[in-house]
């Protein structure tokens, strides 16, 4: 009779778990062919637009623009989903931008491949002014201009970078902590502009 007890609460729980299983399994995850209908669906749904980035020389907040909504629901998804908890500042021209998202952590390269490098449709509603919040993109084989949802930079001129309007994709602006970003534009980089010393940051819905 113990024997019987024990095959039936085996059987049951392999079901259980296996159950569970193919639930996540059958989890829609965005992907290079479903990008447009899966943010739109993914944004209505998930509505913050206030985000806090933590560096080792302190925070700064981030305003994403509604009327760009792909991009808001993006990135919304990829901090969600936990793709900016490795990643780094990984550009720094002093005078022009930082830029961040990118990282040499097998987390960020393997959810990049899980995402299937997924791209997003040029959106040339906003300009290049002192700290917008723009995506970056391949000039090579792009003549659509997609960005990639992966990378953003933050524009340092008091000018702006207006040379880059209608090249890449404007969709957010930093709203404080200012004298956090003057402090990473001073680190040294390399002749790659990949700063010498590792600034990673973390990604954090505020609103």
């Amino acid at each position: 009779m113990k024997s019987k007890l024990f095959l039936f609460l085996m059987g049951f729980l392999f079901i259980s778990v296996n159950s569970k299983v193919f639930a996540q399994s059958k989890t829609p995850i965005i992907s290079n062919t479903n990008t447009i209908p899966f943010l739109k669906a993914y944004g209505a749904k998930n509505t913050a637009y206030i985000f806090k980035v933590d560096t080792k020389f302190g925070s700064f907040t981030m305003r994403l623009y509604k009327d760009t909504p792909l991009y808001r629901a993006s990135f919304v998804y990829l901090t969600k989903m936990g793709y900016f908890e490795t990643a780094q500042v990984d550009r720094i021209s002093p005078g022009f931008i930082i830029q961040a998202g990118d990282s040499d952590d097998a987390a960020s390269v393997n959810m990049r491949y899980k995402f299937k490098n997924y791209l997003l449709p040029a959106h040339f509603l906003h300009k290049h002014k002192q700290y917008a919040v723009a995506a970056a993109r391949s000039w090579d084989n792009n003549p659509k201009k997609l960005s990639s949802p992966f990378e953003f930079y933050i524009v340092l001129n008091k000018r702006g970078a207006h040379h880059l309007d209608k090249e890449h994709t404007v969709f957010g602006e930093v709203i404080s902590g200012f004298e956090v970003i003057k402090k990473i534009e001073v680190q040294k980089a390399g002749r790659d502009e990949w700063p010498i010393q590792d600034i990673a940051i973390k990604v954090k819905i505020i609103k």
